[in-house]
């Protein structure tokens, strides 16, 4: 099992450490190190940032929202940055939610999601093979556009720039049963929000038939310490925010997910809190047992116990993100 460093995104304004740890997990022989973006920073700017400053470890991105860009901007994004950083580039995507598509990105949010994600993959996959020109009779993704609102004038195109790579790894942030289980046909890798070692049943169904070197990375807070239950309170409050504030009441992808995972009652408690505007409340309402089975918390004997559990079920890639130094090396040895 690979480790990886998730930075996420930014709060308020550009964290100082996030490239002083890049540059530690380098050190330590971390494989990868991902940033995201949700309504503020985005994602491949700092990446290309830590790609300057680094000259191995592999930027992925966990991940590019989908209704940021065409397929074509991000597929121009995805071979820019694997040229700058001399083929490096992982490509995490992510659909996002109702809430974020049409509230932030004034966009529709699909009707067939599934449809959208298989058109946008499968036009970045023409982009970075340089085959043809690209073309699509597409439902959301139609290349050339064929909608009565244009000038009929388009034609297709290949990048001008020859992609580094063809076969750069596209990665998918899927949720759904269904949605996972298309990911593993047209992706070459799924980035889970929430893994727990002790319940992978919950995606045994959506992973049959899963195809070799396919890429399982999901991401888990690490943090060494005394207290596992104040080392827990960051986990509580990312769910919290995730669960609560990431999506309508009608309509939370990420407060399904945790239904799935046996915490029905709790997501749904847990979104009343945050819509009432009780958001401290909302997060102590996480349970602690939700938190602890899905991050790495607590003194360095205790986390080497649970890393075995992670390090003997199907995943591949274990992105984490950790608050010092010192716990990305208690990481790295304890997985060497």
């Amino acid at each position: 099992m690979r480790l990886g460093l998730a930075l996420g995104y930014w709060g308020r304004g550009p964290n100082p450490a996030h490239l002083d740890l890049a540059r530690e997990a380098e050190r330590l022989g971390y494989d990868s190190v991902w940033t995201a973006e949700a309504w503020g920073s985005d994602a491949f700017t700092p990446l290309t940032w830590i790609a300057a400053h680094t000259s191995r470890i592999r930027l992925g991105t966990a991940v590019a929202q989908m209704a940021a860009r065409t397929p074509t901007a991000t597929a121009m994004h995805a071979l820019t940055l694997d040229h700058l950083s001399g083929g490096r580039m992982l490509l995490g995507l992510g659909l996002s939610g109702p809430q974020v598509v049409e509230g932030w990105y004034g966009r529709p949010f699909p009707k067939s999601p599934l449809t959208a994600t298989r058109e946008y993959v499968d036009v970045i996959r023409q982009v970075l093979r340089r085959e043809a020109p690209v073309e699509l009779a597409g439902r959301f993704h139609g290349h050339p556009y064929a909608g009565d609102d244009g000038t009929g004038l388009g034609r297709p195109l290949k990048p001008i720039t020859h992609p580094l790579r063809a076969g750069l790894p596209v990665l998918l942030g899927a949720e759904g049963p269904k949605n996972i289980a298309q990911t593993t046909r047209i992706a070459d890798g799924w980035l889970p929000l929430y893994w727990s070692p002790f319940r992978t049943d919950v995606y045994q169904a959506s992973l049959d038939g899963v195809p070799e070197n396919f890429v399982i990375a999901p991401m888990a807070r690490a943090a060494v310490c005394d207290d596992v239950a104040e080392g827990l309170l960051p986990v509580k409050a990312m769910l919290g925010f995730y669960i609560g504030g990431m999506g309508h009441a009608a309509r939370n992808f990420h407060a399904d997910l945790m239904a799935r995972m046996g915490y029905a009652d709790e997501a749904r408690h847990i979104q009343r809190l945050f819509a009432e505007g009780r958001r401290e409340e909302a997060v102590l309402a996480v349970p602690d047992a939700f938190a602890d089975e899905i991050s790495l918390v607590g003194p360095r004997e205790r986390i080497a116990e649970r890393l075995e559990l992670w390090r003997k079920g199907p995943v591949t890639d274990l992105l984490v993100t950790a608050p010092d130094p010192g716990t990305l090396r208690v990481l790295a040895e304890l997985n060497a």
